[in-house]
């Protein structure tokens, strides 16, 4: 079904704030996972409301988190999440991300002990709006097999990426570093459908082309792949002294105990390293140039990173956002969750709420 952008915040707000949180954090967070549906990345969207409001019922979500922000040079500081929402966390580090880089030229801060923060894209998009250029990196459950290896270590640990052009342009990057997302394998499950042999493998570190057979998932582009989800578990886990690697807590494990995770924040402000002007020019004309390169075949054209989400981002705003109806019916509903998702496999999750995950 088809819900209005603010009609879906409202509800999201207030059943987090059904849950435990705050008005000024189920706030936050709703703002976060609207721009996720937004932009048609529905497993970081709406479909998370009930994990979340389990989780913060149950004790794992700190309500009356003490943030605290510390400088630790020029260009550099930690923020302590103290295990409250990691969206909320997340986001007002951001905003001392901001505050350092237009000061400093450019801001490096460590997001320490949070929970799920959602889509990367929404922060990198803080700093582009303000004319800086956002990095950040994640840390997330141990879900995908090194490169040659037949068990799990790294998570799908993603990296996102946004400047900004002149005028509204924005250029976005956000990927995780699997080669699918595990929402698709969901899709095919749910269609009854084999999928690619380079997407995940079975039990024994065998290929699976049999959706229900998965127990981890591959890196993106193999060994290159595997050194990016390397890197974020170094800048989000080890720099900042927190579990890394196997070691990340599982996103369904004790939903009663803080998870500890990680998360790392850069931004740079252009203006320290050449003309601002000549700079969101050179992005606009960036977008515009490959948008003109011709197609391969099969193709209808070039977008430029995070054109085709903008696009939807424009559509669901026009038209409403596509929401599956018993996430709906949930939503406005007294319930404030079903008990589904404590010390729950995640490989095992195939329910009619993760079907547009993928889609």
């Amino acid at each position: 079904m088809q819900v209005a952008k603010e009609e879906l915040k409202s509800l999201i707000k207030h059943k987090l704030h059904q849950a435990g949180l705050t008005e000024e954090h189920a706030d936050d967070v709703a703002d976060v996972l609207v721009h996720a549906d937004l932009r048609g990345v529905h497993s970081h969207g709406a479909m998370r409301v009930e994990y979340y409001a389990e989780r913060i019922a149950k004790g794992g979500i700190n309500t009356t988190p003490r943030f605290r922000f510390a400088k630790t040079g020029p260009g550099t500081a930690t923020f302590d999440g103290d295990n409250g929402a990691g969206l909320v966390a997340a986001k007002k580090a951001m905003d001392k991300s901001i505050e350092m880089a237009r000061e400093n030229g450019i801001a490096v801060v460590g997001v320490k002990r949070i929970s799920h923060s959602g889509s990367l894209s929404y922060f990198v998009q803080q700093a582009a709006r303000e004319d800086l250029i956002g990095i950040s990196v994640c840390q997330s459950d141990p879900m995908v097999v090194p490169y040659g290896g037949a068990e799990p270590y790294y998570g799908t640990n993603p990296i996102a990426f946004a400047a900004p052009g002149s005028g509204a342009d924005l250029i976005t990057f956000d990927m995780a570093t699997t080669v699918q997302a595990w929402g698709k394998i969901l899709h095919a499950r749910a269609k009854g459908e084999t999928i690619p042999d380079d997407w995940a493998v079975d039990q024994n570190g065998e290929a699976a082309t049999d959706p229900f057979a998965v127990k981890a998932l591959l890196p993106i582009a193999g060994a290159k792949g595997y050194g990016l989800m390397m890197m974020v578990d170094v800048l989000s886990g080890i720099l900042l002294g927190l579990p890394f690697g196997k070691n990340v807590t599982s996103m369904y494990r004790d939903l009663t105990e803080g998870r500890n995770l990680g998360q790392l924040h850069i931004v740079i402000n252009p203006a320290f390293f050449t003309d601002m002007t000549e700079f969101k020019n050179n992005i606009s004309r960036t977008m515009t140039a490959l948008n003109q390169i011709k197609p391969a075949p099969g193709f209808e054209r070039v977008s430029y990173p995070g054109q085709r989400s903008a696009e939807r981002e424009q559509n669901y705003q026009e038209n409403g956002i596509d929401i599956v109806d018993d996430i709906y019916d949930y939503l406005v509903s007294d319930t404030i969750h079903h008990n589904r998702y404590d010390n729950k496999d995640p490989f095992a999750e195939s329910s009619m709420q993760t079907f547009r995950e993928s889609e």
